[in-house]
């Protein structure tokens, strides 16, 4: 078996369909049959064979609904060797988007499983060997490359095995990795690390993709930091296969200091992976919401919160004050952005202390004040807040024109 994760969803999904299929026909739901020619001898023998290809076709939608259908066509979206599978099984129509083609592999498999069945129970033999079939068409001249690092900072839930992101991305629980490697699993906490798994399929002749797992590992990074206040870092090395080989340790480079676990529970694991989509899509790669989302990242690997002062100021003039401090106008549009219009007097005084605090600093001056921390680390969730809905699209990425918008004050022409 090379692609143990793509085995268990699949194997999850059909064991699924089979309980489904058979709830149906004990309800009373025949399969229909056709009438066929056996030749025996001189006389023709004739036997019944269900159509459980049509069968099942005409349940897809209710199929399509199981909580394990999702994750097993996401994985298969991912392949490249899903136009060779379908190609072996008959399948005329093979164009169209990946997810299209994903859909037509499970369809098929489920025909290849279920083949001229009448009993819908799940059976391991059958579905090794089904499994077997696909795993050929993919595989074929081709290698199943992983890279693995530890995502420090954060939890998921035990009943969590996998978590697909996509892109050939997921985050799984060290300790559901059995083969992972000992120092990839077990850090300074008495809980496994949770580990960052890129999957892909390439030809042999190939470089391992290390450079590829580089970006995704620092793409996924930024998303966690976005999505859900926290302390999150990658480990300093990473780990590479091909197939079921042996790991090789690669540098991965510094990225921050982790804290306190933060948990993903059950019911918002759907919202991240659509959150990873869209910063996937929509990461920008120039202009003041690149450099401010840069900034903000600065400013998460500081060892300290107060370190992260300098960042956070510079991220949110970027964004809010493009005419440059003298203006005056950072917190007076932040408020407007960030608090409701009771509570817009105190946020801009607590900006405006922020920024006197900064400039103590630059004076070589360390606070003596207690909360100044908790000041920058307000201060740092409302740029995190405005960063996130501005790559969601949920806000245009002119925030300076919308915060002047909602003050009434009209924004001056090429200011």
């Amino acid at each position: 078996m090379r692609n143990p994760t793509l085995h268990e969803l699949l194997q999850a999904f059909t064991a699924d369909t089979a309980l489904q299929l058979s709830a149906e026909t004990a309800g009373g739901v025949e399969v229909p049959f056709e009438i066929v020619e056996e030749r025996g001898g001189r006389t023709p023998l004739y036997c019944y064979r269900p159509l459980t290809g049509p069968f099942i076709r005409d349940r897809l939608g209710r199929l399509s609904a199981l909580p394990s259908y999702a994750p097993a066509a996401r994985a298969l979206e991912e392949l490249d060797g899903i136009d060779e599978y379908l190609r072996a099984r008959g399948e005329d129509r093979i164009q169209g988007e990946p997810r299209e083609r994903a859909d037509a592999a499970l369809r098929s498999f489920l025909d290849a499983f279920f083949a001229e069945r009448s009993d819908f129970s799940f059976d391991e033999q059958r579905f090794a060997t089904t499994y077997e079939e696909l795993e050929r068409s993919l595989y074929d001249g081709r290698c199943l490359t992983t890279v693995i690092a530890p995502l420090l900072g954060v939890a998921l839930e035990e009943r969590t095995h996998e978590l697909v992101l996509g892109d050939g991305l997921s985050l799984v629980p060290g300790d559901a990795l059995p083969e992972a490697p000992n120092e990839a699993v077990w850090g300074d906490s008495e809980h496994p690390n949770v580990l960052a798994v890129l999957s892909l399929t390439q030809e042999r002749a190939e470089r391992p993709p290390i450079s590829i797992a580089r970006q995704r590992f620092r793409r996924l990074l930024t998303a966690m930091r976005l999505f859900e206040r926290g302390g999150y870092a990658l480990g300093p090395v990473a780990w590479t296969r091909v197939d079921d080989g042996a790991w090789r340790m690669v540098p991965l480079g510094g990225s921050g200091r982790p804290r306190l676990l933060t948990l993903i529970p059950n019911e918002r694991e759907e919202e991240l992976q659509t959150f990873w989509e869209l910063i996937s899509i929509q990461s920008p790669n120039r202009g003041e919401l690149a450099w401010s989302l840069a900034r903000f990242e600065m400013g998460c690997e500081r060892l300290a919160p107060f370190e992260a002062l300098t960042d956070c100021l510079l991220a949110l003039r970027a964004l809010l004050e493009p005419e440059g401090p003298a203006s005056g106008r950072l917190g007076q549009r932040l408020a407007a952005m960030c608090a409701e219009p009771d509570e817009r007097l105190r946020l801009i005084e607590r900006t405006a202390h922020a920024i006197s605090l900064e400039r103590a600093v630059i004076a070589g001056l360390a606070p003596a004040e207690p909360g100044a921390n908790a000041l920058v680390e307000e201060l740092g969730e409302h740029l995190r807040a405005l960063l996130r809905d501005a790559l969601c699209g949920h806000l245009d990425s002119d925030l300076r024109s919308v915060a002047d918008a909602l003050l009434g004050t009209p924004v001056a022409a090429g200011a």
